[in-house]
């Protein structure tokens, strides 16, 4: 899943609507076991003894918690990854610039055609991909929480009664609803046009794939979410719709060379 403006999640990770935090979610990958991920073990030895052999580090830590006995542990550790993550902040693409900015020439005529398809009652996009995110609701200081979006988009259908793969079935393993079956957080579509494959397994491959999966109306599976229907699209407004979403790519997020290199941040 993307990390563009993660900081503004409600819940992280794809199945699940009780990690609410970057802290909490960084636990699965540093920590898991089925499937390992990171292969940390649970104290996170090996990486604090990594990081305390590096003198940088180690006055880059003591400078971070000033005061603490313990300037350089895993807890800080996962502190600062998440410090870093929230700095993760995209909304200078052309889209933008067009909707806050009034900057009329920003995006394309096609872009504007595949902007009001996005937000039409008969295509839909919108009723999930909503708010400044495109993922739903966000949370933000002095607002309230507002729960995670999540959805069952039609991806499978092994039974005939809306079935999932066993090692994949979304928020009922959470939950344990039978109705969650299929359930997976809506993801942002910031910067879409360059995050392929698609979907919550990557079983699509491309932009075009995921139309297709779309104006089929999915696998009509029993579970899927009821905004998942068919539509029709000509091959233009097929264009004006790929031109939107490609309008979404802000371009001084993703080259920004201080998210590569941090000797560039100053």
């Amino acid at each position: 899943m993307s990390l563009t403006n993660v900081a503004y999640n409600p819940a992280f990770t794809w199945s699940s609507d009780k990690v609410r935090s970057l802290e909490a979610q960084m636990r699965q990958p540093l920590f898991n076991e089925h499937p390992v991920e990171m292969g940390l073990k649970r104290n996170g030895a090996a990486a604090v003894e990594a990081l305390t052999a590096d003198a940088d580090y180690r006055r880059q830590f003591a400078a971070a918690f000033p005061g603490q006995p313990e300037r350089l542990s895993m807890e800080h550790i996962i502190e600062a990854i998440a410090a870093f993550e929230r700095t993760l902040i995209s909304g200078r693409s052309p889209f933008d610039r067009y909707v806050f900015d009034d900057d009329q020439t920003a995006v394309s005529a096609s872009a504007k055609r595949g902007m009001a398809l996005f937000y039409s009652a008969r295509v839909g996009c919108s009723q999930c991909h909503s708010g400044i995110n495109f993922s739903g609701a966000i949370v933000y200081e002095g607002h309230a929480l507002a729960p995670a979006l999540f959805a069952n988009t039609g991806l499978y259908d092994l039974d005939g009664r809306g079935a999932y793969p066993s090692s994949d079935r979304g928020l009922i393993e959470v939950t344990h609803r039978a109705a969650d079956m299929g359930k997976f957080k809506v993801p942002t579509l910031r910067n879409v046009a360059l995050t392929a494959p698609y979907m919550h397994d990557g079983s699509l491959p491309t932009l075009d794939a995921v139309l297709d999966h779309y104006v089929r109306g999915g696998h009509r599976n029993p579970l899927q979410d009821s905004r998942v229907r068919p539509f029709a699209l000509s091959q233009t407004e097929r264009a004006d719709l790929t031109e939107f979403l490609q309008s979404l790519t802000d371009r001084g997020f993703v080259e920004n060379p201080e998210f590569s290199d941090p000797n560039q941040g100053g």
